[in-house]
Order: structure tokens, then sequence, then C-alpha cells
């Protein structure tokens, strides 16, 4: 029997697993229970912080996009003010010429040896891109086009009686109207 005592003796004595770990079915439950939890909240705090990123990454894509349209914008008018500048530099200089064109005209039309000047004026003038406006006796009054000095005659048609000045057009615009007597027929 002393035997069994021995056997008895070391069953007492020597401790389990459970027991030499510390932890029972419950301990081990709970660390199982506090790691899926552990687990739970990392997923959840990078799901967090992917949904963060990707709202700051819409957000930086929008301002980007809009950066771009305001470049476009500016690009577009900066370009349209240049044209703009562009005509009114070469409209201001074409009618700043205009006084001269009228002398040349009054030279040509009071001495005859200057009439092969007038051939050479006109076509340096189609060449510029200004042309007279069309304003010989006998024409259609267009108040467009024309400016009335004086008004003669009682009838329904208003025809040109005299051109007292030339008009002009600069690239199809009118600069300056033609300054005509008109005739009502």
């Amino acid at each position: 029997m002393n035997e069994d005592n021995d056997f008895n003796e070391s069953k007492q004595t020597e401790p389990n697993a459970e027991e030499k770990n510390g932890m029972n079915d419950n301990d081990l439950h709970d660390v199982q229970s506090n790691e899926e939890r552990g687990e739970a909240a990392i997923n959840a705090a990078q799901t967090a912080a992917q949904a963060q990123a990707d709202d700051k990454v819409a957000e930086l894509t929008a301002d980007l996009q809009r950066t771009r349209a305001d470049f476009e914008n500016f690009r577009r008018q900066t370009e349209q003010q240049k044209l703009q500048y562009g005509n009114v530099v070469k409209n201001t200089t074409v009618a700043k010429l205009l006084p001269l064109l009228d002398d040349l005209d009054r030279a040509i039309a009071a001495n005859d040896s200057l009439k092969p000047l007038e051939k050479s004026l006109e076509k340096t003038l189609k060449e510029l891109k200004l042309e007279r406006v069309e304003s010989k006796k006998g024409a259609t009054f267009n108040p467009d086009i024309h400016d009335a000095v004086m008004v003669e005659g009682d009838g329904d048609k208003e025809v040109i009686a005299e051109t007292l000045r030339a008009g002009y057009r600069y690239e199809g615009e009118l600069i300056r109207p033609a300054l005509v007597k008109v005739e009502k027929k």
C-alpha cells in the first residue's frame, strides 16, 4: 500500500497544466474575448483611418479640380483680353490715320497730277484691310454707316447727294461713318 500512497501523494503534490499556467477555462475564454475585442478595435480604427484618408483624398481632388478650372478660366480670360487690347490698339492707330487719308483725298481731288497716287492708296488700304464705306452720289442712305449732315427734299426715298467725308471700315468693323448730304426723292 505504500505504493498507493506514493501515487496519491504524487497526484496531490503535482499541479495540473491549468494550475501551472495559473489559468482555468474561464480565464482562457476571457483572454480570447479580449483578443477578439482588441482585433475588432484595431479593425474599427483602421476602417475609420481609411475613411478619413478617403475623405481627405476626395477633398484634395476637389480642390485640385477647382484650381485647374480657375487656371483655365484665367488663361482664357487673359487670351481674350490680349486680343481685345490688340484690337483696340489697331483700331486706335487706324483711326489716327484717317485725317491723313482725308487730306490725301482732298489733295488728289485738287491736283490731277496726283491721280496715280489714288490707285496706289486704294491698293494699300485693301492690303491693310481698311476699306471705304460706300457713299457715292445716288446710293441709298444707310444710317448705320452714314451720318447725315443735311437733308433736302420731300420724298420718301433717301439717297446720298454728296459725300463730305469718307467713312471707313477696318477688318469689317465700322470705324467711322461717312458724312453725307441726303436728298429725299
